[in-house]
């Protein structure tokens, strides 16, 4: 029989990086955590947590993090039926992976209505959307938005539909770089925009482009920060159109070459006894996304 206190012990170090913040959420002491830990190590007989910054879950300890966020969505249907288990009166939580550019386009818009209307909270963990399953993975959510199709074992993807990507540079950047015409070939001798460090979509679309090596570029992991970057000169970059509509309206950004994009499937990952709020939310979002994804 599992003792939950000393899983909830295990989720709240994880989803919080480290034992200090998780005391603070348990309501806790830091040392009374980490002897919660230590017991469901004993129990288990091995390590369900690396001792790192952040601490990382084991294979073990992930294990043990899926059967948490599945309990968890369990227990919410329960309370439902049963209102008097609820004795905190407590709203539904939750904590799902997305990636900052569908946070800062369509993401709000699509998912607005259901929370308001069922009284959602969500936490909210921000990843790439080439590896955003690793939260799955671990565990750490109950679903995500990512670029990855095939689930991990116990969970479901639905595909969304595409963010189209754009090729954008502000008309200063392109006069200054390209002042007798752009050539696709100067490109990687000309600053860009990357996200971060598994941001691999200027080196898809430079690929595609024949070419291959290094190349320039600034480190701007902020999906806003990275537009605001591009107004103002300082690259090029692959931004959502969905985001720069605006932009593109207004002149402030213009396209490098307007035949050619790149489209990144997007998937809702959740987990298959996930409960039927994730199962509502899973249906809601097979119909909103389409409004704002390319089909």
């Amino acid at each position: 029989m599992f003792d939950y206190k000393l899983l909830s012990a295990l989720a709240a170090v994880t989803e919080q990086a480290g034992f200090e913040r998780a005391a603070q959420v348990l309501g806790l002491s830091q040392s009374a955590v980490s002897q919660r830990i230590k017991l469901l190590e004993a129990r288990v007989g091995q390590p369900v947590l690396v001792r790192a910054t952040p601490p990382v879950p084991t294979e073990i300890g992930r294990r043990l993090l899926n059967h948490v966020q599945q309990v968890r969505l369990l227990e919410r249907d329960l309370q439902g039926q049963v209102p008097a288990l609820d004795e905190e009166g407590m709203p539904q939580r939750l904590r799902i992976a997305l990636n900052a550019d569908s946070l800062a386009t369509w993401w709000a818009a699509a998912v607005g209505d259901f929370c308001t209307a069922r009284g959602v909270l969500l936490d909210l963990v921000v990843e790439d959307q080439d590896v955003g399953l690793k939260r799955m993975r671990a565990g750490e959510v109950a679903a995500c938005v990512c670029a990855s199709e095939r689930p991990v074992a116990g969970a479901r993807s639905l595909p969304l539909g595409a963010m189209r990507y754009l090729a954008l540079a502000s008309p200063g950047f392109v006069a200054r770089h390209f002042p007798d015409g752009f050539v696709a070939g100067q490109l990687a001798h000309t600053p860009a925009l990357v996200y971060g460090p598994d941001d691999l979509l200027q080196h898809r679309y430079l690929a595609e482009l024949g070419i291959d090596g290094g190349f320039l570029y600034h480190l701007c992991p902020s999906s806003e920060g990275f537009l605001r970057m591009a107004e103002f000169g300082l690259g090029w970059g692959l931004v959502p159109e969905l985001q720069a509509r605006g932009q593109l309206a207004s002149g402030a950004l213009v396209q490098l070459l307007p035949e050619r994009w790149i489209d990144v499937p997007l998937y809702w990952h959740h987990w298959r006894h996930g409960g039927q709020l994730l199962s509502d939310l899973t249906d809601h979002l097979a119909r909103q996304a389409a409004r704002w994804l390319v089909a």
